[in-house]
């Protein structure tokens, strides 16, 4: 085997454990995010509404010195700030699955690929079709985005009716679509530019980037970095959340030590430990033991990429508390509207239509094309009615959709209408979605 592919193997094991890790996160995180949903339309419909609406607007401040003072509403440090964190994950996890996961080579990635551009395309279609001129236009992007957790939380709760190639199809179709939401949002939802601030952001940009080819390795510079482009796309018209996006661009993949000198230091760390006297003392009472273990603690620690050691350490964050916050803040709508309001309208017709109808036709459609014209391949354990299934279930807008939705209208009563018609639409997809895959057997089972 050549030698430097043994040397990267020990990287790449860590990369699909930490791919693992994410799956079963993300599944319960989505169950989570039920809880937190349901949560937030109590409180958005009971007798503390008014106080629930009133906290979320309460200004949160820092005051570095009597000249500078920082302040954003609760509101806007969920949407603005902790969704920031939230793009940094999916950066990261994008950046994995292109180095080793389901995106790493044209044959892996052509499947999903193709139903996250149908899974786009056809909801914004269908979106237009009906809000074509009028005032909700801008609304187009809102039935184009899948929940990654919510969708993983529904697909866990099927257990193993679900083959496991679907969960990974799914992951991978999500991460797709999440590209294709940070470059909707960076292109079409973004506020008149502040060029000051904006190439102050690409400064930093490009020096995080220069420290990676420079081969530094601490993540607390890249942090530090991280957290001055914020502040910059903050005020800069570009929205905040990209700059966790470029953020996850810059962090370095490699190691500190890498595989063939981490093998080497532990080998020489060994015989050390060796001579010391390891029958009678204990590292309590050798203080040459105690150095020695120190020392294959920091080189294990070095060996791990900075990219995963940081994704790993945000990723139960970000499932656990940042999805869920989101929700408690942005899905307590009132529901005042029924539905036959909500499909009476073009608004909300487009964007039920969209999730629940367009997601689904989308993705298959896309997907057997690609099979059809030989550029994409259905994986041997899956049939096309789990791709249906999961298409369906791909609906469920939920967090990006509401995230779009606070970007595409100013207007309340709008708000409203939408979230309604995204929290209907991501009813009738999951529902959707479980009912056609309880029915569907493993391809190896007789029907």
């Amino acid at each position: 085997m050549d030698k430097s592919l043994k040397n990267n193997q020990s990287t790449i094991v860590y990369i699909q454990q930490t791919a693992r890790k994410f799956l079963d996160r993300e599944t319960s995180g989505g169950l989570l995010l039920i809880v937190a949903t349901i949560l937030a339309l109590v409180l958005g419909n009971s007798q503390w509404a008014d106080a629930y609406h009133h906290y979320l607007k309460d200004e949160f401040l820092f005051e570095l010195s009597e000249h500078f003072t920082f302040g954003l509403t609760i509101e806007e440090w969920i949407n603005d700030g902790l969704m920031a964190i939230f793009f940094l994950v999916a950066g990261m996890e994008l950046k994995r699955e292109i180095l080793v996961g389901e995106l790493s080579s044209f044959k892996k990635a052509s499947m999903p690929l193709l139903g996250a551009l149908g899974g786009m395309v056809v909801p914004a279609l269908i979106f237009v079709s009906f809000n074509s001129g009028t005032e909700n236009i801008n609304g187009w992007g809102i039935p184009m985005a899948t929940d990654i957790a919510y969708s993983l939380g529904i697909i866990g709760l099927l257990g193993k009716r679900v083959p496991a190639q679907l969960k990974i199809f799914l992951v991978a179709l999500a991460i797709a679509d999440d590209l294709g939401a940070i470059l909707v949002i960076a292109l079409f939802y973004s506020n008149e530019i502040t060029w000051l601030y904006l190439v102050a952001g690409t400064g930093i940009f490009i020096l995080l980037m220069l420290c990676n080819r420079f081969g530094v390795k601490n993540l607390f510079w890249y942090i530090l970095g991280g957290v001055a482009l914020w502040y910059c796309f903050l005020n800069s018209g570009v929205h905040p959340t990209i700059a966790g996006v470029l953020f996850a661009i810059t962090i370095p993949v490699k190691p500190k030590l890498d595989s063939k000198l981490m093998k080497e230091r532990t080998v020489r760390n060994v015989a050390e430990l060796e001579k010391a006297d390891i029958d009678t003392r204990d590292p309590m009472q050798d203080i040459r033991q105690r150095e020695i273990l120190k020392a294959m603690k920091k080189d294990t620690q070095n060996s791990r990429p900075p990219l995963l050691k940081l994704e790993n350490a945000l990723i139960d964050f970000n499932a656990f508390f940042i999805i869920p916050i989101f929700a408690i803040a942005n899905a307590g709508v009132k529901l005042d509207v029924s539905f036959l309001e909500v499909v009476s309208g073009s608004l909300g017709l487009g964007i039920l239509l969209g999730l629940a109808v367009g997601k689904v036709l989308g993705i298959s459609l896309f997907a057997f094309i690609g099979e059809r014209l030989g550029i994409a391949e259905l994986h041997r354990s899956l049939s096309w009615r789990h791709i249906i299934g999961m298409g369906m279930i791909a609906g469920i807008g939920f967090t990006m959709s509401l995230f779009i939705t606070n970007l595409a209208f100013a207007d309340a009563e709008l708000v409203k209408v939408s979230k309604i018609s995204i929290l209907i639409a991501s009813l009738i997809a999951a529902l959707g979605g479980i009912a056609t895959l309880l029915f569907t057997k493993p391809k190896n089972e007789k029907p």
